[in-house]
């Protein structure tokens, strides 16, 4: 009998959960944790708040609270808001957690030591208003590739493209509203994921026949042209801390320990449950699971692409996604 692992994307702690959340993402995969277990399989089904990068800085700003004590609140509100509709979660964690820290770093260090790590100097937007650099979501602007004026730093809303926010038109800072910026130049470290990229090509063409089309053709259209080099640490105070020399003052790009966050949260779920089986006998070198990941459209680039390269540059056995299913968005008034 197989044992099934089930993650549902980790939503960003800010604001409360809505309906796209619900529909995309937690009701599907709270009904197939519940299918499989009435089938008599073993299930792991995991979720947890993602805690790191601009959304939450940006809030706790907002509300003029510790970004700490902000993250505790509104953890424990969708905590709150997933029992009341009875989501049958194993473990709820979140991703800003010691275990996540240790197995981010130790990731990191595998990748790092296998050569898959490269420090660069990039040009990034720096508010002068503000005496900081725009990572993210600290940043908005026009959208060049569709026009939507409200995009982010990292991300279209509308049209799912990945940005750079020195890509965006007419940018100005979410902190303060200000558009006197700069660019300058400023140094990071990279994951190279054209060394990966054949390897990468590879294992996605295994998945055709079980993937959906709209996870397999986002996974296919990010290969066809061609994977970049991706930044993964960011000018920010809150996150985990970079553990190498002349990085320390930087902290990782939430989208390279988010996804870690998954096994992080199975850490945490078996720290805090004596009779869990070790987290390991589901991550690593783990033959009889089948891991199945319930997400939105707009986060299929980085679990089909960014987090599998993540664990083949290990060179550890860790268990990849069997089944990925993106679910189109819930539109409302059109």
């Amino acid at each position: 009998m197989p044992r099934i692992l089930i993650t549902s994307a980790l939503p960003y702690v800010n604001g409360i959960p809505h309906l796209g959340h619900l529909v995309g993402c937690l009701l599907p995969s709270d009904v197939y944790a519940r299918y499989q277990r009435m089938l008599g399989n073993e299930v792991l089904y995991i979720c947890g708040t993602d805690e790191h990068g601009t959304p939450s800085e940006v809030g706790a700003a907002k509300e003029q609270m510790s970004v700490e004590a902000y993250c505790d609140k509104y953890h424990n509100r969708h905590k709150e808001v997933y029992k009341k509709f009875n989501l049958s979660f194993d473990f709820f964690g979140r991703t800003s957690t010691p275990q996540n820290e240790e197995i981010v770093n130790h990731i990191f260090a595998q990748l790092d030591k296998n050569g898959f790590i490269e420090e660069k100097t990039i040009k990034q937007v720096f508010s002068i208003d503000d005496d900081r650099f725009l990572p993210d979501r600290y940043i908005t602007g026009t959208c060049p590739y569709c026009g939507y004026d409200k995009a982010r730093g990292d991300q279209c809303e509308n049209c799912t493209k990945v940005l750079d926010p020195t890509e965006l038109i007419n940018p100005r800072s979410t902190i303060s509203g200000s558009t006197n910026l700069q660019v300058r130049e400023t140094k990071h470290l990279f994951l190279k994921l054209p060394l990966l990229e054949k390897e990468l090509a590879q294992w996605v063409k295994t998945k055709e026949p079980y993937w959906p089309d709209v996870a397999y053709s986002i996974a296919q259209k990010w290969l066809k042209e061609g994977l970049q080099e991706r930044c993964i640490t960011r000018d920010l105070k809150w996150g985990f801390s970079v553990p190498k020399s002349g990085f320390e003052d930087k902290v990782f790009y939430v989208w390279f320990d988010a996804p870690i966050g998954y096994i992080g949260i199975s850490k945490q779920w078996a720290d805090e449950n004596p009779a869990a089986r070790d987290w390991r006998s589901w991550w690593l070198d783990a033959k009889d699971v089948y891991y199945v990941q319930f997400m939105g459209k707009d986060n299929v680039p980085f679990h089909s692409i960014s987090f599998p390269a993540t664990l083949l540059g290990t060179r550890e056995n860790w268990t990849k996604v069997d089944y990925l299913k993106g679910m189109s968005y819930l539109t409302f008034e059109g």
